[in-house]
């Protein structure tokens, strides 16, 4: 193994050794009483199994026949969460050819930030993943089931079910993809129609059907965002089926490898020999996989908050310098967009996550001892990938190397040595920075800043050709305390054609710009945020601010006695606390921890 990711692995291991242990001990108490049916009272369990047919009450009456819950994310307004419509029938199915049953035991919101994006209702978008949580949570709290099936995609849903499936770590669980969308668009000539859009050069209409080319159809979007990011990081941690992660909705692969969940999820409840519960499958190692794939690949800086809470949920304390010092020694195999021009869809075409997977571990880049839901537990099996050969599903070697080397390179000839990914620091507080999208020209910024507390007068300051200089925009008061730490993209079209007209620009918030953020430097996630009296507050305009993304260095220019004497600017975000159901999650807001721990409401946070 990599010696700095073993040194990783046993600072986490060390740093975690008691949280974890108290986790593992609830866990292994869970599991020892048995199927938690068995132990309910006859009006308990008449109700749990009134609606099913008579064969089903007698098996349920019963401890030996496995029941499988169903947690679902679907709904059919947005597009990667419309293919699971089909799913539950098709998973019940299978149980019951297999030997078990399956109830659909809940289903969970799903929101999309590409919907909501710019608008009041992204600022419940963070919070909505601990919402999810619970309602897996609450799904699984009726002590039915003997193991559990996850549907979900985008952004906090598969957290959002990574966590709350945790809380029952008792429970084997298999996650369950939907598929990419096919190819559209492409996403380099959407990027070039927003920023004319954005600079009032074509009109709504023709922006429309730009947009309509690029989303289009049943499926998760192309580009390489957190979604994305998502399913990457489910396979890489062996949650998925090997090869599962990016194969296109209401296609008969991907409907046997719905099936095959359900199959495989039965072979690994307490009631056969092969007891893989998710929480001892959700290890330190696994955790340290899935922050390599996300160095590995470019992923989505949203991963450096939600992995934070899914460890904790799992007992194991994981910090950004975790991600900082895996980020210097993972090598950028990938480029997916923003990243590169390629989309997910071609990627999988390249190789997909097997050559991903083989590269990495021939080198010494993962660990390969983890509890997978593959038949054979570690990461060797994910270096398969599924095929269909008269109706039968089996699983092949994958290509022995990338087939495009503009998409997946070798460790020996990365797209770059590191992943790109760092831990900012400096007299502004620390954050977090991604530039693999960033070209080197642009990655150190010296420049005055501008300072706003609303993005949409970011945009109007723009539109008033104010921003037309070299400029630091400082967005401040966008942290979870502050508005629930909505994402920033509406700024992405606004800053790329600043710096696309040979300006020196830069981002620096408390806010989120995610996995689709691209070519504009940044520092993001600031902390301590403004809403907690984060060192932002006491920036004015016409401040000289220093950012250098190679080094993780960001500075404003002032004598530091100047700078600490001055008085904080107080809370501008009060506006954003109502309407569009904002009002309801007060409490989330005000028990909100940092961004590096999680920005969570559900664990006590150092």
């Amino acid at each position: 193994m990599n010696p700095v990711i073993k040194k990783v692995t046993a600072d986490i291991i060390e740093r975690s050794r008691k949280t974890r242990a108290a986790y593992l001990a609830r866990v292994d108490a869970a599991a020892k009483k048995g199927p938690h049916r068995s132990v309910l009272a006859c009006g308990n369990l008449a109700h749990g199994f009134a609606a099913c047919s008579a064969g089903e009450k007698a098996d349920l009456a019963g401890d030996q026949k496995a029941n499988i819950a169903i947690i679902s994310s679907y709904n059919d307004m947005l597009s990667a969460h419309e293919p699971y419509k089909d799913a539950p029938a098709l998973i019940k199915a299978a149980a019951k050819e297999n030997g078990g049953m399956a109830q659909f035991a809940g289903g969970v919101p799903a929101m999309c930030d590409g919907v909501t994006q710019g608008q009041p209702g992204m600022e419940l978008g963070l919070f909505s993943r601990d919402v999810i949580a619970m309602a897996t949570a609450i799904s699984l709290s009726h002590n039915m089931f003997d193991g559990a099936l996850y549907l979900g995609i985008c952004d906090k849903i598969v957290p959002g079910l990574l966590i709350g499936a945790l809380s029952f770590g008792h429970l084997p669980a298999v996650f369950i993809p939907g598929g990419p969308m096919p190819s559209g668009l492409p996403n380099k000539e959407k990027s070039r129609i927003r920023q004319l859009y954005a600079e009032g050069k074509i009109g709504r209409k023709e922006l429309l059907e730009s947009e309509s080319q690029s989303y289009h159809s049943p499926g998760t979007c192309t580009f390489y965002g957190t979604a994305n990011s998502n399913q990457m990081m489910m396979e890489i941690m062996g949650l998925h089926l090997p090869g599962s992660s990016f194969i296109n909705p209401y296609t008969p692969l991907r409907d046997e490898l719905t099936k095959a969940a359900a199959k495989q999820v039965l072979k690994f409840t307490a009631l056969g020999n092969d007891f893989r519960p998710i929480g001892h499958a959700v290890d330190e190692k696994a955790i340290i996989n899935a922050i390599i794939g996300l160095m590995a690949t470019g992923g989505s800086t949203n991963l450096t908050i939600h992995l934070v809470a899914v460890a904790r949920a799992a007992g194991i304390i994981i910090n950004w310098d975790d991600f900082d010092n895996l980020s210097r020694t993972v090598p950028l195999l990938t480029r997916i967009y923003p990243n590169g021009s390629a989309d997910i869809n071609h990627f999988q075409a390249a190789g997909g996550m097997g050559v991903l997977i083989a590269e990495l571990l021939k080198n010494d880049l993962l660990h390969e001892d983890i509890l997978t839901v593959a038949d054979v537990p570690g990461m060797n099996s994910y270096t398969q990938e599924p095929k269909l050969h008269d109706g039968q599903l089996t699983w092949e070697p994958c290509p022995d190397a990338s087939l495009d080397t503009e998409v997946i390179r070798s460790v020996a000839n990365p797209f770059a040595l590191g992943g790109g990914l760092h831990v900012m620091h400096g007299n502004l507080g620390r954050g977090i920075t991604k530039i693999s999208a960033v070209a080197e020209e642009h990655q150190i910024v010296e420049a005055p800043a501008m300072v706003f507390d609303d993005q949409d007068d970011v945009v109007e300051a723009f539109k008033r050709g104010e921003l037309e200089k070299d400029v630091i925009v400082v967005l401040r008061f966008q942290g979870p305390k502050a508005n629930g730490m909505t994402e920033l993209h509406k700024l992405t079209p606004v800053l790329g054609v600043l710096l696309d007209k040979g300006f020196k620009v830069a981002l620096v918030t408390d806010g989120r710009m995610s996995g689709a953020s691209g070519k504009v430097p940044s520092a993001i996630h600031m902390c301590p945020e403004c809403e907690h009296g984060g060192p932002l507050t006491k920036v004015r305009t016409g401040d000289m601010i220093r950012l250098n993304t190679q080094t993780g260095e960001v500075n404003v220019l002032i004598d530091a006695d100047e700078f600490n004497a001055r008085i904080p600017d107080v809370n501008s975000a009060k506006g954003h606390h109502f309407g569009m159901g904002r009002e309801l999650f007060g409490g989330f807001r005000l028990g909100a921890s940092s961004a590096e721990t999680g920005a969570t409401n559900l664990f006590v946070v150092d």
